[in-house]
């Protein structure tokens, strides 16, 4: 019987969660689902000096946002627990023991200044500093040392650390889904430091101890982890492990040139590159994105479904995402097709969510319960709704069906308000006033049959009334707008402006 399908989103708490964050999570998420599998929250808290207070909180709220929860992680246990690397601390010396113990791993005393002496000494003759191989043996290590000083340092409470011994003259074989098959001479890789003193594991040891005892089938990851795949394979077979399955994702790209998207990026060009605000930045959430719209866009960051089709639920993108279909090269973050995707999301929600959803911007702009309700609200959103990529466009859009207009657009009065417009304005509000069922149909004939009975043109009739309902040269087709205000609203705007343009 196979292994069911276990994988992790496993980020550190030193800020907010950026949207190239998310798109992991949820690559993760959709591979899991649709392999029936589970998606695990993992807090990779090992760095305390950068931990940073909330952003746990932020990350798990971002996730139930898009609406791709885990199903094991803080506060939902799965058997696996605990999900947060601070509170596993016990468990890692162990693993690191073992290396010693295979001979896999060795203690190294070298201070901070030495190594940094080193450094620099390599760089002033044009070289790189690498501890491995080719310098270990002449630095300050339990493989230069006799075992009696090793244990004589480490009983006189000196620092140390733990670092790998990565076998020299080695052809590692490594295997990536999006990438393929790769090589890497081990000449070339470094002893990384696993372990410190202080009891607190490195990145590399805490995140192989963990993928294993959570039982992780496949590591869906960031680009930016590819140089540590190398020795973490060497971990897992070092351990005699299986490892996992890896595949990293490509990068998110800036909108314009080469490089990784960044919170520069959006401060620059006004878009959020996180899924909520922190601090200062808004985030999609607050900017009026809705989560599906968000999920949506990201899902075709660095994927490619085969076909055409650009809009998919999270069911859809569940039952169509696979992993080989994610592409090698960067994603170019396209700030504009991000306000596409909102506008096609906003155009499928039904009048009532959307009216509910504008009803609060009404709220914040004072505007009287008097001069709505829930079916006017509702009446005025499908006449606008085409024109708007956010709810928060509603307002500008749809303003002169909340409050008569105080002035008008001044250009539009230029062109449009001629010396006979009050005599023609006034004549029309005693057809107006006549009409009893005052539909937008209705209105249209009754309007249109007075035009043609007075030999007038549309021109004369049309842009003045249009000017004076509205205040301005736009909107939805005016006989709508009209019946939505109702007779009384009407004339009293023809009469209100024929007073003020006197």
């Amino acid at each position: 019987m196979s292994q069911k399908v276990r994988v992790r989103f496993a980020p550190s708490p030193t800020g907010p969660l950026h949207i190239g964050g998310v798109r992991t999570a949820l690559f993760n998420y959709l591979f899991a689902k649709k392999n029936g599998g589970d998606f695990i929250l993992r807090i990779e808290d090992t760095d305390q000096n950068r931990y940073v207070d909330g952003a746990e909180e932020y990350i798990i709220q971002a996730l139930n946002w898009c609406g791709i929860p885990f199903d094991e992680g803080p506060g939902k246990d799965g058997g696996f627990g605990p999900y947060r690397q601070s509170e596993r601390q016990h468990l890692y010396k162990k693993y690191a023991d073992e290396l010693l113990q295979k001979g896999k791993a060795y203690y190294a005393f070298d201070t901070s200044e030495k190594l940094d002496f080193h450094r620099k000494d390599h760089e002033a003759k044009g070289k790189t500093f690498i501890y491995n191989w080719h310098n270990r043996l002449k630095l300050d290590n339990s493989l230069s040392l006799l075992p009696a000083e090793v244990e004589k340092r480490i009983d006189a409470g000196e620092d140390y650390v733990i670092r790998f011994l990565t076998p020299p003259d080695e052809k590692l074989h490594l295997k990536d889904i999006i990438r393929g098959d790769m090589e890497i001479d081990t000449n070339v890789l470094d002893d990384k430091v696993l372990f410190k003193s202080d009891g607190m594991p490195t990145y590399h040891l805490a995140n192989i101890v963990d993928d294993h005892l959570m039982q992780i089938t496949h590591v869906i990851r960031g680009e930016e982890w590819l140089p540590s795949l190398a020795l973490h394979k060497q971990l897992y077979d070092a351990f005699e492990w299986k490892a996992p399955d890896f595949a990293h994702l490509p990068l998110i790209m800036k909108p314009v040139g080469k490089g990784k998207l960044s919170k520069r990026d959006g401060d620059k060009l006004g878009f959020p590159v996180f899924p909520l605000s922190w601090n200062e930045s808004k985030g999609y959430r607050e900017t009026g994105y809705f989560p599906e719209a968000v999920v949506n866009f990201l899902a075709l960051l660095g994927w490619n479904p085969g076909t055409e089709q650009e809009l998919f639920s999270l069911n859809q993108l569940v039952q169509s995402f696979s992993i080989e279909r994610v592409n090698k090269s960067g994603a170019r973050f396209d700030p504009e097709k991000t306000k596409w995707y909102n506008q096609q999301y906003l155009q499928e929600k039904s009048n009532s969510e959307l009216a509910h959803l504008f009803q609060s911007v009404l709220t914040e702009k004072q505007i009287p319960a008097e001069n709505w309700d829930d079916n006017f609200v509702e009446n005025v959103v499908s006449l606008i709704k085409e024109r708007a990529t956010f709810v928060s466009d509603f307002w500008e859009l749809s303003d002169y069906f909340f409050e008569a207009p105080i002035s008008y657009n001044e250009k539009a009065l230029r062109k449009q308000w001629k010396e006979d417009s009050p005599a023609i304005m006034e004549q029309l509000t005693s057809t107006l006033s006549t009409i009893k069922d005052f539909t937008s149909e209705n209105v249209e004939t009754d309007v249109k049959t007075w035009i043609a009975e007075q030999e007038l043109s549309f021109g004369k009739v049309m842009p003045p009334l249009r000017l004076v309902i509205v205040g301005d040269m736009k909107g939805p087709h005016l006989f709508d707008i009209m019946a939505l205000i109702g007779k009384e609203e009407s004339i009293t705007r023809i009469k209100k402006a024929i007073a003020l343009l006197a």
